[in-house]
């Protein structure tokens, strides 16, 4: 979209829709569904409102705001624009930031309504993240380490609000689950950092990546990815089988762990593998999770 073409409403629907990541919105809608139903035993409205809001809403508000106050950076980027986000047009900052408000309010009433004093803690905690990742003046994306943290909380967080919400039991093995998890999501984002080094730079942003460089993120990637899985051996069978699902990221992101920041780019195609690996770890993990219910039935 030029800055001479209309604001037609399906060509300003496209932008947004392909704003929020469709390729990932399996990621925050699955752990909150998975974990609130294995809590909670049943299917009900929360569950089906809960997992509508992580779907799309959530992801809306996380990858629009972060478009636009990254739009300087994302001009540079030559990866964006499909998958990896939108450049958006600046006569569409405005729009995104309502679409995002107002298509998440009505899910975040409800589950108000339905929750409980922590859970709007929780939920809180997570749309806090979700706007201070990215907007001023906090913009966590900006702090090193910072960044790769709050980037994980915006995965995590629906899983602990499931949990939370659900009224689970709070056992060692099941915070071991949540600390593999954090780790996973880490890895993830400063692995995604790597790539956008010379854009970050060229746009005076900061970020675990251009704060140490290319190959230290990437090996300090590799190190939350194998430490994610060493955690989930302590889990309750079959949970430490789950530690398997750690393979196939560290053999992707394997070969880039001499990357240099000149040659960060490089990491794109190893990104574009990760983004598909999601969908094979979501399988795998769903067959865990399913013989898990069948043994705690």
């Amino acid at each position: 979209m030029t800055a001479a073409t209309p604001l037609r409403p399906a060509a300003v629907l496209r932008e947004l829709l392909v704003s929020s990541r469709p390729v990932s919105w399996i990621n925050t809608a699955y752990p909150f569904a998975a974990a609130y139903l294995l809590t909670s035993r049943q299917i009900d409205a929360t569950l089906i409102v809960g997992t509508l809001f992580f779907l799309v809403p959530y992801n809306l508000a996380m990858y629009g705001i972060n478009d636009v106050f990254d739009y300087e950076s994302d001009l540079r980027n030559p990866r964006k624009g499909g998958a990896h986000g939108a450049v958006l047009d600046r006569r569409l900052h405005k729009i995104t930031l309502w679409a995002a408000g107002l298509s998440c309010a009505p899910f975040v009433v409800w589950l108000l309504i339905v929750g409980d004093p922590l859970s709007w803690i929780v939920l809180a905690g997570s749309l806090f993240f979700v706007v201070f990742y990215s907007a001023p003046p906090l913009r966590l994306k900006e702090v090193p380490f910072a960044d790769s943290v709050t980037s994980s909380i915006h995965f995590l967080s629906p899983a602990v609000y499931g949990l939370v919400l659900a009224g689970a039991d709070w056992t060692w093995q099941l915070v071991a689950v949540i600390v593999a998890f954090a780790l996973w999501g880490v890895a993830s984002h400063a692995f995604g950092a790597v790539q956008d080094v010379v854009a970050d730079r060229e746009a005076d942003i900061s970020s675990i990546a251009t704060a140490r460089g290319a190959r230290w993120t990437v090996r300090f990637a590799l190190a939350c990815y194998a430490a994610s899985g060493l955690v989930m051996l302590a889990t309750a069978w079959p949970g430490p089988l789950a530690a398997l699902v750690a393979v196939p990221y560290l053999v992707a992101v394997w070969p880039y762990r001499d990357v240099t920041d000149d040659t960060a780019v490089t990491a794109t195609a190893g990104w574009r593998r990760f983004l598909w690996l999601n969908q094979l770890a979501g399988f795998l993990v769903t067959l865990l999770l399913i013989w898990f219910w069948l043994l705690t039935a």
